[in-house]
């Protein structure tokens, strides 16, 4: 097999004949709450996931102007926009602290940098990788900081036309990037997932893993886009759905994402390699239920009478 269609993630390697890399994404659904993230990488690390994933922005460069001083209700009390993005945000003490956390819980984290200050905040930890957010997709400066690093970069691709995401894999490289078929609605119609772009992405991109970000309700569609071949599995992680945030609702609560790594598992594993053959293990039904071996008998079947 080729490997020029394989990534390195930390201390893993993903792509075509190796296990799927899920992600359980965090975002910001921990509220800027310390021990709401310890608990959902608890969750990801219970539920035998690779890694979690963060964002990172820089309040004063990810907020429009207009918008700083908007006042608005939060669980917190009424703050203004730029007090809020501030509120849930982590400084370099809370990431030292999901690191160490990370590490005792050996599970990797990485994270979605929105600005090129938050790429050289994220650069004073190992992350192995990072991911571009469908919504950065356009923005070329992002995208060539995070390409200087030499770290894996993981593409997410939702509102996003063919055109532009050929322009951001320019921009990127291929040699060090995976692409992610995403629909960037919160949460997503199942009608609106097309899941088959993961067979176009593939045909598109022969020299590219590709993976999957979904943004929907329930389990079976990302299991889809594991039996379609997708190499890597995100999907947004919450306690609970009811809590407040704009991504939780559309999130996976800690005992469906036990159900989803389990069921990846198996989905994987039942996949095989696509060579059609007679397993030992149909030897003993074959014996005792083929009445007729056939013209082209094989060993271990009964030869047609009068041979």
């Amino acid at each position: 097999m080729s490997t020029n269609r394989l990534r390195t993630l930390g201390d893993k390697i993903v792509g075509p004949g190796h296990p799927v890399y899920v992600t359980g994404e965090i975002g910001i659904n921990h509220n800027g709450d310390l021990e709401n993230a310890f608990a959902l990488i608890d969750a990801a690390a219970d539920a035998g996931c690779d890694a979690v994933k963060f964002q990172k922005r820089t309040p004063e460069v990810c907020t429009p102007r207009d918008q700083w001083d908007v006042e608005r209700d939060t669980p917190w009390g009424r703050m203004t926009y730029i007090d809020y993005r501030h509120r849930v945000e982590f400084d370099e003490e809370g990431y030292r602290a999901i690191d160490d956390y990370c590490k005792k819980r050996s599970i990797a984290w990485f994270a979605s940098p929105w600005d090129v200050e938050s790429v050289d905040f994220l650069e004073k930890f190992d992350v192995p990788c990072y991911k571009v957010a469908s919504a950065s997709l356009t923005d070329d400066e992002l995208l060539r900081a995070m390409r200087a690093t030499g770290r894996t970069v993981v593409l997410s691709t939702g509102m996003s036309t063919p055109k532009q995401i050929r322009h951001a894999v320019e921009v990127l490289g291929s040699d060090n990037i995976l692409l992610c078929h995403a629909t960037s609605t919160y949460p997503a119609k199942a009608e609106e997932l097309n899941l088959r772009v993961i067979n176009s992405l593939k045909e598109e991109y022969p020299n590219v893993p590709i993976g999957y970000s979904g943004h929907e309700t329930g389990l079976q569609t990302t299991l889809a886009a594991v039996a379609l071949g997708a190499a890597f599995v995100e999907r947004h992680i919450t306690l609970d759905r009811a809590m407040w945030g704009s991504d939780q609702a559309a999130s996976v609560e800690p005992g469906g994402l036990a159900r989803l790594v389990r069921d990846i598992r198996v989905v994987e594993d039942s996949l095989g390699d696509g060579v059609k053959k007679v397993y030992d293990s149909e030897i003993g039904p074959m014996k005792k239920l083929r009445r007729v071996a056939g013209v082209v008998a094989e060993a271990g079947e009964r030869e047609p009478a009068g041979v």
